[in-house]
């Protein structure tokens, strides 16, 4: 975390935490939350936002709940935390989601009054619309994730996202890369430009996706890499060189 926000000019961390794989949260919580609150604990000391990212795609609404209310009770002073409550909805409505992420603010306002929520949107945060038709009332600084893959997602997704915010929806883009939405194939620099043009255009904060070592495009390091940082050029993969390079302002 500290290597991210010296060298790579990060303001926010995501904190990924699977929540039904296995060792995901549904697993083994324990495990779980003590990577996630180690994550947390590097954004507060070196002064950056951490996102704490619920990253399922179904419903665990209880599961949810426990998670928050730990989360909120023990971070909620700090101005760091930011939540994300359902990373990536796949199947259910936005009626449905709609009342999960009411429950689920409605616990961690019980313990954090003011820090920023962010609600995702059916369809891989795709369906940002339909929520600008029907968003949730009665709470403050809450704030709605949409996602995009720039070789899969394109103009027509832009256009769901200027229909939200010309409804006052306000937007937070918490996951994006340049190569299609599977995470692998060749990055389309051209359209995503055009989408970090569209960010910048209208004040979106952006999170890129991931600092990881994986076999695919979308993962940042080659296995070279430290995992404590002092990342050299060689141990950086394309979409790493590049997202840095944007990060630094140099792109």
């Amino acid at each position: 975390v500290k290597w991210l926000g010296d060298d790579w000019g990060c303001t926010v961390v995501r904190a990924a935490m699977g929540v039904e794989p296995e060792k995901g949260y549904l697993d083994d919580p324990e495990w779980s939350q003590e990577k996630m609150e180690a994550v947390i604990a590097g954004a507060i000391e070196n002064e950056l936002y951490a996102i704490i990212d619920w990253h399922s795609h179904g419903i665990q609404l209880e599961a949810a709940k426990r998670f928050f209310e730990a989360m909120s009770k023990k971070y909620g002073s700090y101005p760091h935390v930011i939540y994300e409550i359902f990373n990536e909805p796949v199947n259910d409505p936005w009626s449905v989601i709609k009342d999960y992420s009411v429950e689920v603010i409605r616990t961690i306002r019980q313990n954090d009054p003011d820090n920023i929520i962010l609600v995702g949107s059916p369809h891989w945060d795709q369906d940002i619309h339909l929520v600008a038709d029907d968003p949730i009332t009665g709470f403050d600084n809450l704030m709605y994730t949409l996602h995009f893959y720039a070789a899969t997602h394109a103009q027509s997704l832009r256009d769901r996202g200027n229909y939200a915010l010309k409804k006052a929806i306000p937007l937070f883009v918490s996951e994006c890369a340049g190569m299609s939405a599977n995470g692998n194939g060749p990055i389309d620099y051209k359209e995503w430009q055009r989408w970090i043009d569209w960010m910048k255009q209208n004040n979106i904060s952006m999170v890129f996706w991931s600092i990881a070592d994986k076999d695919e495009t979308c993962s940042m390091l080659y296995p070279t890499a430290s995992p404590t940082g002092n990342w050299s050029a060689s141990d950086l993969k394309e979409s790493g060189i590049k997202t840095r390079e944007l990060l630094r302002g140099k792109q």
